[in-house]
């Protein structure tokens, strides 16, 4: 599948946002602990966990996505596996249109 279409949205307001997955590994109770912590504080899916993993999903704007892993790098440096998915964007409802 290729793209189908490409919209300029530069003087448009819109909605954006960007699917993010990061994978903490090597966890012991007290960084799950903390994982779950950042998790309610961002405002982050737990998609799945294990024994020694977490795997957190997030839908958040790039920026926010951007402090999320300076976050867990920080907290657990060289630990953490991450993968984007780009941002997306829909054009907003103005107001006039309800």
């Amino acid at each position: 599948m290729g793209i189908i279409k490409v919209i300029d949205f530069t003087d448009t307001p819109i909605h954006m946002k960007e699917i993010l997955f990061v994978k903490v590994k090597g966890c012991n109770q007290s960084d799950r602990e903390e994982v779950f912590r950042i998790a309610q504080v961002f405002g982050i899916q737990v998609t799945d966990y294990g024994k020694n993993s977490i795997l957190l999903e997030s839908t958040q704007t790039e920026a926010r996505n951007n402090d999320i892993i300076r976050l867990l790098n920080q907290d657990f440096s060289g630990r953490i596996e991450v993968v984007r998915g780009g941002s997306v964007a829909v054009e907003a409802i103005s107001m006039q249109d309800r």
